[in-house]
């Protein structure tokens, strides 16, 4: 018989075979090229923020970040789909950007329709990385639109109007006014409901399903909502701060989950704030926008497409809380046998309430908060506990903070605790606020239940110690006749801008440094950049810019710069002064009101912001401002001189802190607006506007002209005094001729020798100094100017057993012990220590520089820095004649990294030969090696 061949199953069989080892040529490991680089999709965002509501802009701009475990990934296209729901449907589309060919990941607008106001959206993306494949759909993110008119849907509500409550207008109550006896008279009229603490309530029915339900809410000065009986939102002071007159901050909250078939029931808890500073304990101010007053909207959406709105009209009521005192300035008390159980959850009795009065609404316009809010970041214990006098205790919690106590008590109704708190100690040991501001305490009446817990609501205190009297506390001798204190805590309250960057390094003085001037800022950053939390609680606005690197280093600002950016604008003067404060709660007058090196933050700001994020909408937003501001300094000049300010505020020398006394208040004047005037020509050069780019070139050059004229001493090669800040600022500003610039920096590094290698300037001053010297290559003198343990320095301030940056470089002869003014040298730990720099030429971190700088004795640095397109790491180890760095660029970003070592080093990069290694490519530099590196992880050996 004969046998028939199969030859069928045999070239099956190698058919198959060959497509597996097609697969395993295109998909495996590193040497498959680019294709290797597949990219994820993460941490999406709109207009910044992850997921935000209440967007205004009509064309919201999305981003993302990209993840890979490749060298070099970058993308190459993208495709972004926008719907008005969650789920595939095709037929919810708003818009389809369909595949585009770029690079871009952050800020790309949106082309679709006309969005709905109060609308929420829904989208992704997807991309394409450089070999043409494309990565997975990202995750959904949504973002809300702005309700439409939303001042049209409710009534501003209280329990007095400003007419009654005999609050007068005016933004002239300094405290030292208040000696004069009209000012006195003023205020002793005011009726006390006009600054007493309500609570408000509004019961209503849910008739069915509910598809969503939003409430939008401004509570001034600040509020605290409930919905039946629990707290909605998380934020302690609440809505952020602003100028009452011209902005008006709301929240919006989602409580679609909050809500219950049948009756429901609406709490709110109003004080003061900043709104309204009337006084009867210490206040650094008076001002009052009004009595507490209450916009409330909620909008309901059924399941079945029928709305319900619930606002703030007539047919609420409200009641005394039992906060009986509440002051930002001077404190708080509350009487817990005051309370009302359940008055904010359905079915309560309110009877006995009072209908609400509608009062005048502020002048302010109603705007969306989207600054992130002020929260409770850290808890801390007792420390230690000492007893100074009989019965008095005072508890070390460990850490000079912004915040308040919480309580956990026991006791009789009608018992009381009060707490003291302050950031010093008296020589007696009791708590002192003589040099922070004083009375300032909480008091708090038992109802005398089963234990109690507590905490203020509406103020806030810079300390590190609190104090009480016949109290029992814990870990000491109790008594059985007094109330006990069971726990305590030292509440850490900052603004929820997300903590971005970290440094160490081998210097135990640099890495304590850091940790002071964090604490310091943390402390002051709340609703604006405040001086102190304790004494002013005042937005001085030199901080913002001359600490601004710091700032955007160590934070996400993405959403309160901003902010701060509209308190400047609110506070503008109709002849273009940007005054020294914003918000402006007071007008101190003089230079106090008019110092260039603060207004020019208004200036200087929008642009650190796009270094940083590379997003140019405040510059276009702003720019009106900024021009006004620049041509008002200009009506204060005399032949391009601007004379008056503060100067140097605070420079360090045997003379008493305060106005400038080592240079000329006027070079320092008229440098700020020489800075304001090129920044500004910049941005009419951005925005093409070319007449005022023509005019502002001119001025430019008239201004360095005239600058140069009056204070250069050609003869001595030095600018006005001679002093530190005399040269530094010059030579930062780029004013100095290119022929004499040697010279002059010769002089300012001679004036550092001559006073021990130990600085002079101030508050204004240190960001030029420090600075000019790390871009000259001058990083050895910085690091002998700071690491010690005298004064003036931060080494000082860490022996002296603080724990937050101070007012002055000896903090025994200044008044607060939390300030973060002199923070500058957090510039140079990110920038030059660690080297992680904005690339002037292409902003936002897409592309960045890499120029880690090696100093004095120390073996290690190492820092981090979280960028709009992901982690940014750099980290640096010295032994005897090798170092390895390693550096973390993130996908879809490149760098240029230049190595402190000479040219004749041997560089290994991952392993390899510079030559030979994978996305990297050699570039031309002034003696040190350089390489232009794509995105991934390096790790680097050196041999010299």
């Amino acid at each position: 018989m004969k046998v028939e061949k199969n030859y069928t199953e045999p070239l099956a069989l190698m058919q198959a075979w060959l497509f597996l080892l097609i697969a395993v040529v295109l998909f495996s490991g590193c040497d498959s090229g680019p294709r290797g680089t597949l990219l994820q999709v993460t941490n999406i965002t709109t207009e910044l923020a992850d997921n935000p509501m209440n967007i205004e802009k009509t064309a919201p701009r999305f981003g993302w970040e990209l993840v890979s475990d490749a060298n070099g990934a970058r993308q190459t296209a993208y495709q972004v789909v926008v719907s008005h729901s969650a789920s595939e449907d095709e037929a919810a589309v708003v818009w389809d950007s369909g595949k585009i060919t770029s690079g871009q990941s952050q800020l790309i607008p949106y082309e679709g329709g006309p969005l709905i106001n109060g609308e929420r959206y829904f989208w992704k993306v997807k991309v394409w990385n450089e070999a043409g494949i494309s990565s997975d759909w990202s995750n959904m993110a949504f973002f809300e639109m702005a309700p439409y008119e939303l001042e049209k849907g409710a009534q501003w509500i209280g329990a007095i109007t400003r007419a009654e409550s005999g609050l007068p207008a005016g933004r002239n109550y300094h405290e030292p006014d208040m000696r004069r006896e009209e000012n006195k008279e003023k205020w002793s009229k005011v009726k006390p409901l006009a600054k007493r603490s309500i609570q408000l309530r509004k019961p209503f029915e849910v008739e069915s399903e509910i598809e969503k339900a939003t409430v939008y809410i401004s509570g001034l000065g600040h509020y605290e909502l409930k919905l039946n009986g629990e707290k909605v939102g998380n934020s302690e002071f609440a809505p952020l701060w602003s100028d009452y007159d011209k902005t008006v901050y709301y929240n919006a909250y989602d409580v679609t989950e909050r809500l219950v078939s049948g009756e429901n029931a609406i709490g709110v808890l109003l004080g003061n704030g900043m709104y309204n500073v009337s006084g009867d304990r210490y206040a650094k101010f008076l001002i009052s926008f009004g009595p507490p007053t209450l916009f409330f909207h909620l909008k309901i959406t059924y399941a079945d497409g029928e709305e319900q709105l619930i606002s703030s009209d007539d047919s609420w009521k409200w009641s005394e809380s039992p906060i009986t005192f509440n002051c930002v300035f001077g404190g708080e008390d509350y009487d817990a046998t005051l309370e009302q159980d359940g008055w904010a959850q359905p079915g309560f009795d309110d009877r006995n309430w009072k209908p609400v009065v509608i009062q005048e609404a502020p002048k302010g316009k109603l705007c969306p908060q989207h600054a992130s809010p002020v929260l409770v970041q850290k808890q801390y214990d007792i420390k230690a506990t000492a007893e100074p006098e009989e019965n008095t205790y005072v508890l070390d919690m460990g850490q000079n903070l912004a915040g308040f106590p919480s309580i956990k008590v026991k006791g009789q109704k009608g018992q009381k605790v009060k707490l003291v708190v302050g950031e010093h100690l008296k020589e007696s040991g009791l708590v002192g606020q003589g040099r922070t501001g004083g009375p300032h305490y909480y008091e708090y009446t038992l109802k005398g239940d089963e234990e109690e817990s507590w905490q203020p609501r509406f103020s806030f205190y810079g300390y590190q110690y609190i104090q009480v009297t016949d109290v029992n506390v814990p870990g000491q001798e109790q008594q059985a006749d007094r109330p006990t204190i069971t726990e305590i805590k030292s509440n850490f309250i900052y603004n929820d801008a997300t903590e971005e960057g970290t440094f160490e390094s081998s210097n135990e003085i640099f890495n304590q440094t850091h940790l002071l001037i964090n604490n310091a800022i943390k402390s002051n950053m709340q609703s604006v950049f405040t001086d102190c939390p304790h004494r002013e609680k005042l937005g001085w606005l030199e901080e913002t810019h001359l600490n601004g690197p710091g700032l955007f280093y160590n934070y996400d600002l993405t959403q309160l710069v901003p902010k701060v950016m509209q308190d400047m604008a609110d506070a503008q003067r109709e002849n273009g002064l940007v005054p020294n404060i914003a918000p402006e709660y007071v007008v101190f007058g003089g230079d106090f009101t008019d110092s260039p090196e603060w207004g020019v933050a208004s200036v200087v700001l929008p642009w650190m912001y796009y270094d940083y994020y590379g997003d140019s909408s405040l510059i276009q937003e702003y720019y009106p401002m900024m021009k006004k501001y620049i041509d008002y300094l200009g009506t204060t000049a005399d032949n391009h001189i601007v004379s008056h300010g503060l100067g140097d505020w605070y420079d360090y020398g045997e003379h008493a802190a305060g106005y400038s006394k080592n240079s000329p208040i006027a070079l320092s004047a008229t440098s700020h607006y020489y800075f304001g005037v090129k920044l500004l020509k910049k941005a009419a050069l951005m925005l093409q506007k070319g007449v005022d780019y023509r005019e502002y070139s001119r001025l430019e050059k008239q201004v360095k002209e005239a600058f140069n004229q009056t204070f250069f001493d050609p003869e001595t090669n030095q600018y006005g005094t001679g002093s530190q800040f005399s040269n530094a600022v010059p030579l930062f500003l780029d004013m100095v001729d290119s022929t004499k610039r040697e010279a002059v920096l010769a002089h300012l590094v001679q004036d550092i020798e001559a006073h021990g290698y130990r600085l002079t300037t101030g508050d204004v001053g240190n960001r030029y100094l420090y600075q000019t010297l790390a871009r000259n290559g001058l990083n050895e003198v910085m690091f002998k100017m700071h690491n010690h343990y005298d004064t003036p320095g931060y080494g000082f301030q860490i022996k002296f057993g603080l724990t937050t940056l101070t007012e002055q470089w000896d903090p025994r002869k200044g008044n607060s012990w939390n300030h973060f003014m002199m923070g500058q040298i957090e510039e140079w730990f990110y920038r030059d220590l660690a080297g992680i720099q904005p690339d002037p030429d292409q902003p936002g971190f897409k592309h960045f520089l890499l120029k880690p700088q090696w100093v004095g004795d120390m073996t290690f640095v190492k820092a981090s820095y979280e960028s709009i397109y992901g982690t940014i790491a750099s980290s640096w180890k010295k032994e005897e004649g090798n170092a390895q760095f390693h550096f973390d660029i993130p996908a879809n970003t490149s760098a240029t990294l230049v190595l402190p070592v000479e040219q004749s080093a041997e560089v290994r990069i991952n392993g390899s030969r510079t030559e030979k290694a994978k996305g990297v490519s050699k570039v031309q530099a002034d003696g040190h090696p350089s390489f232009e590196l794509g995105s991934g992880k390096y790790s680097i050996e050196v041999k010299f």
